[in-house]
């Protein structure tokens, strides 16, 4: 935040009132006052932590305070006014208001990752992308990747810091708070990287804010954006590595959307659909007349890729034992699962199951 923003309110305020108005840094010194001389110099004791009620009007040593940007117990910049009477308080509640919005002001034409918000959450146009970069410097055609990281259960404020200390280059990787339980990570990356480097990071902010904050978290991957027009559309992608990971993928707590397979279509089709495609699959009898017994026989099938020698070692149970299985699935829905083809739609039909069952769960 450019200390001219402030002084440029301040000198206009010096006009209202003869006052002594200023800003102070967490320090302390004077970053801006109508008295020029005192820019640089240190007001002396304050104290160097906001108390529980932050936001309210505060006086010491014949000095009003208001702070800016109380985070926890911290500050950013603290508005002071000499005198603790009320018109002072009246006078730095003013001022305050007044630099508050030249901030916010500031932050959103010159932060950079005021800058990346805008993008990933849609809130500025392709073209002024270009221009916005050029003005911050802003180095458009990198490799970075969009991480959405979703807290469960109930959520931590300290989360936001405890990622931004793991990514202290605030010109080259951005911490976004998207909403109270998801943030997102914009990280840029080498010229050289690969998927388990990726995965390397999202494994380290889930076990630091698991250690740290005893915090569950699922995240969401998107694929590497090439420019930072492709950002809004990276991030898009976590969101639905997330979405779709807790319909197929309810055990895994880390997301690649480039991993999610047939999963991310199926997710994509209108249920009127998915419900369509399941009665024809099943003209016999439907989905739902399978047990839980059966249905742990078909997806142990799956699991050891078709393969009935393996799946009965898996099972303990007899080779013939399950042979007699798979032919009264055979029996019950017309589907062979020892042929591949009918293989893949049987699998197919239980993930769309899968899907139906979480659409109506939402309701």
């Amino acid at each position: 935040m450019s200390s001219r923003v402030f002084q440029s309110v301040i000198v206009q305020m010096k006009e209202a009132t003869n006052r002594l108005i200023g800003v102070i840094d967490p320090g302390g010194t004077v970053i801006a006052s109508s008295e020029l001389s005192l820019v640089g110099s240190n007001i002396g004791v304050f104290p160097t932590v906001a108390e529980e009620n932050g936001d309210k009007v505060q006086k010491s040593f014949g000095r009003t305070f208001k702070m800016l940007g109380v985070g926890g117990q911290q500050f950013d910049y603290a508005v002071f006014v000499d005198g603790e009477d009320e018109q002072a308080k009246t006078i730095c509640i003013m001022a305050y208001i007044a630099i508050s919005e030249a901030k916010l002001y500031y932050d959103e034409n010159h932060d950079k990752g005021a800058f990346v918000k805008n993008i990933i959450s849609d809130n500025i146009l392709p073209g002024d992308i270009y221009v916005r970069a050029k003005e911050l410097a802003f180095v458009t055609d990198t490799p970075r990747v969009v991480m959405l990281v979703r807290q469960l259960g109930k959520a931590d404020v300290a989360a936001m810091e405890s990622l931004q200390s793991m990514f202290p280059d605030r010109q080259r990787d951005f911490v976004v708070s998207v909403s109270e339980i998801d943030i997102a990570v914009v990280k840029e990356l080498p010229l050289s990287y690969d998927e388990k480097y990726i995965e390397d990071i999202a494994e380290s902010i889930e076990q630091k804010l698991s250690e740290e904050l005893n915090l569950k978290t699922v995240i969401g991957i998107g694929t590497v954006a090439k420019h930072l027009r492709e950002l809004a559309d990276r991030y898009k992608e976590a969101q639905i590595a997330i979405d779709v990971g807790k319909v197929f993928d309810t055990e895994k707590t880390i997301i690649n959307y480039e991993n999610l397979g047939i999963g991310r279509l199926i997710y994509q089709l209108p249920t009127t659909l998915c419900e369509m495609f399941l009665s024809e699959v099943f003209k016999k009898n439907p989905i739902d007349s399978l047990d839980p017994e059966t249905l742990y026989t078909i997806n142990k099938f799956f699991e050891n890729n078709l393969n009935v020698s393996e799946t009965s070692r898996k099972l303990f149970v007899h080779r013939n034992t399950l042979v007699y299985r798979l032919e009264k699935i055979k029996k019950l829905t017309g589907l062979d699962l020892r042929e591949f083809d009918h293989a893949i739609v049987f699998k197919v039909a239980l993930m769309v199951k899968k899907y139906l069952n979480s659409q109506e769960q939402k309701y």
